[in-house]
């Protein structure tokens, strides 16, 4: 056995916390939880983290762990109202992209659990307003956004600014501040993307995933036998009518600023989020998988296309995420394009075992084109930074593992 697979299998395990109590900032879970790392930091469980850490846990048999990971969201949501960036009181202004339906559907399919699927539709429906009501727009899309009163606050101004090192002009603190908070919603804290108009943007990513909820939605009305599918499909009809409309360039889907109507020129991994939910048509797929070579580097996917930025982001090129192996993998299989997703998953299971015997650790992000820890970063200290285990780059990890030997995906 690998040692990063062994390292993975003997230290899920010591990723588990349980509090089911408030405490400080702390917002208790009923059930044991996941955290991404066995110590240092990063010691709540995270939205989005907890889509790719779940799927490693099932591949690596601890189902059960996967279903409390779940279980704990849906309270979140319902005591929330949404699920939260962490189960961290500070957390509460904004969100993550929305995987939940998806975690949903792979518990589900794992354990065929119909009595749990009911309650969890019914709590997946308050989300899913959360998303429509406060989260949309008025060309029906929808986009990342946050609380602006929670947000808008000296702190996460200062570190907005820190962290790209230099105050953008024409913007106001206030202003800067709630775009902090909405890049943060979006995962990608913090990426080029968006430049400095965040509020006027609706994103390729999110609304890919907001297609999978609504088709997922309709599939387990069809597993319940309950009434709702037939009015979940017209949603997802509809959203990819309105993002073929407004956001497909050349068959693929970016980015857009709704205000300008403007598509963005910027190719990132977020393009693949269609491919990925399974929207995109057989030409549209092709269109994507011919232009991976724009992100695929000697290790992996990059975050986007090289270019020239003014400011430091981490979630720029050269850097490889866990997510995005995975997503990108996940697409390329779901289209037939085999071939491309086992060599990704060679390539990334290289990257990680390669860092792995060197410094003993998984990493959170990689320099896909050297293959190091040399990333672009805000950090300084980065490599005294990482904490142990790193739960969605080991379940990204464990995934592109499956594929490799497999030569299919997982579920």
């Amino acid at each position: 056995m690998c040692d990063a697979k062994n390292y993975i299998l003997k230290n899920w395990e010591n990723t588990i916390r349980f509090n089911p109590e408030d405490e400080g900032t702390r917002i208790g879970l009923p059930k044991p939880y996941t955290v991404p790392s066995i110590s240092d930091n990063f010691q709540e469980m995270y939205y989005w983290d907890t889509y790719f850490i779940n799927r490693g846990l099932m591949i690596s048999g601890l189902t059960y762990q996967a279903v409390n990971n779940v279980d704990n969201m849906l309270y979140l949501v319902s005591r929330f109202g949404f699920m939260p960036n962490g189960n961290r009181t500070f957390f509460l202004n904004n969100s993550q992209p929305p995987f939940l339906s998806l975690m949903v559907k792979d518990v589900y399919r794992m354990t065929k659990d119909k009595e749990w699927l009911a309650g969890a539709v019914k709590t997946l429906e308050k989300e899913y307003l959360f998303w429509d009501k406060k989260r949309g727009t008025a060309i029906g899309l929808t986009q990342y956004s946050c609380n602006r009163e929670g947000a808008i606050n000296r702190k996460a101004f200062a570190e907005f600014i820190g962290r790209i090192g230099a105050r953008p002009a024409g913007y106001s603190d206030d202003n800067l501040s709630c775009q902090y908070m909405t890049i943060n919603e979006s995962g990608w804290d913090i990426t080029p993307r968006f430049g400095f108009e965040t509020e006027n943007f609706v994103q390729a990513d999110l609304n890919a995933l907001m297609v999978a909820f609504e088709d997922n939605m309709a599939y387990f009305c069809r597993e319940l036998n309950i009434p709702g599918a037939e009015v979940w499909q017209g949603k997802a009809d509809k959203r990819k009518e309105l993002m073929n409309r407004y956001m497909c360039k050349d068959g693929i889907f970016y980015d857009c600023n709704f205000k300008t109507g403007k598509i963005s020129d910027m190719f990132t991994c977020a393009s693949f989020y269609p491919m990925f939910t399974g929207m995109v048509t057989e030409n549209q797929a092709k269109a994507l998988k011919d232009n991976l070579y724009r992100l695929e580097a000697e290790y992996g996917v990059t975050v986007n296309e090289r270019e020239d930025e003014k400011y430091s982001y981490q979630w720029q090129y050269p850097n490889g995420w866990a997510p995005h192996q995975n997503i990108v993998m996940q697409g390329l299989l779901k289209y037939g394009f085999t071939d491309d997703a086992l060599r990704i998953a060679e390539k990334y299971t290289a990257l990680v075992e390669k860092n792995f015997k060197e410094k003993h650790n998984l990493w959170e992000k990689y320099n896909a084109v050297t293959g190091g820890i040399d990333v672009s970063d805000e950090s300084p200290d980065r490599e005294s930074k990482v904490p142990p285990m790193m739960g969605w780059s080991a379940g990204a990890y464990m995934e592109a593992l499956y594929i490799k030997e497999h030569g299919k995906g997982f579920l």
